[in-house]
């Protein structure tokens, strides 16, 4: 396996990201090292809260999240997956397989021996963290869920996988436009198999993905003329354009479009539909949340098309569910730790010790 490592140059003088850096080294199938960042912060023996990121960030989104955790007592572990952050990039396209990441970081949390767990999980955080739940049930003590799911879409009809098969195989490349059009449209009427496609086409085939700039759009809002000229720039080819701190934060990772293997490839492998190599995980994971009783919370955004229709399937279905004092996150977005690092505090806080 190919690997690839970031130089720690990179994430120099980043605003507001004040942490010390802890690895981890794993084995792989093929043996392989991967090294596995991660943050320890707040008092060694306070509860433990595992923070997980998604695609395409990394633990510079828990930057705001973690004071308010610290500052009540909380120890704070928040790790970068394999392919982001400050941990090791494996190379190629099929190394960043759904299994593969549930392996590696389930060997990850094995090496450091942590327990008592808090689990909090947003994106591809949750779809990888609850799979390492299954694994190791006795190491996790309750769940908090945000903006995230488990996917398990068995009956999706035949007509729609060949269309988005055929759609992410032949169409062209949708436009930054198009793409975030349909994604902004994900729980209107149809299936979202489809919308999702052009996150997932969009991702795998720009292949110099430009992650700084969108989260920056994504997050930071900048005024019109703003907005006006950096997608103008970005039309030109102009990567990031004009970056903001908070762009160069999320680009600091990638030094080169190789690097973006990982932030590439993993929409792809989300299980929306039944030809999944990970179907019969997901059932099984399914089978096994359907009989969870201990604490699990959500805390979803108000304003996050993607995955508002995951929320209501996990109250119902799982037993440690009932009864929470589950919440809204108001006007959280899809990143609901950049937008309301306070109320995702909050939520985790209340769960481990209610009032």
């Amino acid at each position: 396996m190919q690997i690839l490592r970031t130089p720690d140059s990179r994430f120099e003088n980043l605003a507001d990201y004040p942490f010390a850096p802890h690895y981890t080294t794993i084995q792989t199938e093929d043996g392989s090292e991967l090294r596995i960042h991660h943050l320890d912060e707040g008092p060694a023996d306070g509860p433990l809260v595992l923070c997980m990121h998604g695609q395409p960030v990394w633990s510079y989104l828990y930057r705001k999240v973690i004071p308010y955790l610290t500052a009540a007592g909380m120890r704070v572990i928040a790790p970068d997956l394999v392919g982001y952050g400050k941990s090791d990039k494996p190379a190629a396209r099929e190394d960043y397989s759904y299994e593969r990441q549930v392996e590696w970081m389930g060997a990850w949390l094995n090496a450091n021996d942590f327990s008592n767990i808090t689990f909090f999980g947003q994106d591809w955080g949750g779809l990888i963290g609850l799979r390492m739940i299954v694994n190791d049930a006795d190491r996790f003590d309750r769940v908090v869920i945000s903006n995230t799911g488990l996917p398990y879409n068995p009956d999706v009809p035949g007509s729609v996988v060949k269309e988005v098969e055929n759609f992410r195989a032949n169409a062209p490349t949708p436009s930054l436009a198009e793409m975030q059009k349909n994604i902004s449209s994900m729980d209107s009427n149809g299936q979202p198999a489809q919308r999702f496609a052009y996150w997932q086409k969009w991702c795998w085939e720009n292949e110099d993905m430009p992650i700084g700039f969108i989260m920056s759009m994504m997050m930071e809002r900048p005024s019109k003329p703003m907005q006006v000229l950096k997608f103008l720039l970005h039309k030109l080819g102009v990567v990031s354009p004009l970056p903001s701190p908070l762009a160069k934060a999320y680009e600091a990772p990638f030094p080169d479009a190789s690097y973006k293997m990982g932030p590439r490839a993993m929409p792809s492998q989300v299980p929306t539909l039944p030809t999944s190599p990970s179907l019969e995980e997901q059932r099984k994971a399914w089978g096994f949340f359907d009989a969870f009783n201990k604490p699990f919370l959500c805390a979803f955004a108000d304003n996050d098309p993607v995955t508002r229709a995951m929320e209501p399937v996990f109250k119902k279905r799982v037993p440690g569910a009932q009864g929470q004092p589950h919440r809204t996150i108001k006007k959280g977005g899809h990143f609901v730790q950049e937008n309301a690092p306070d109320q995702v505090a909050q939520a985790i806080i209340d769960l481990i010790r209610p009032s």
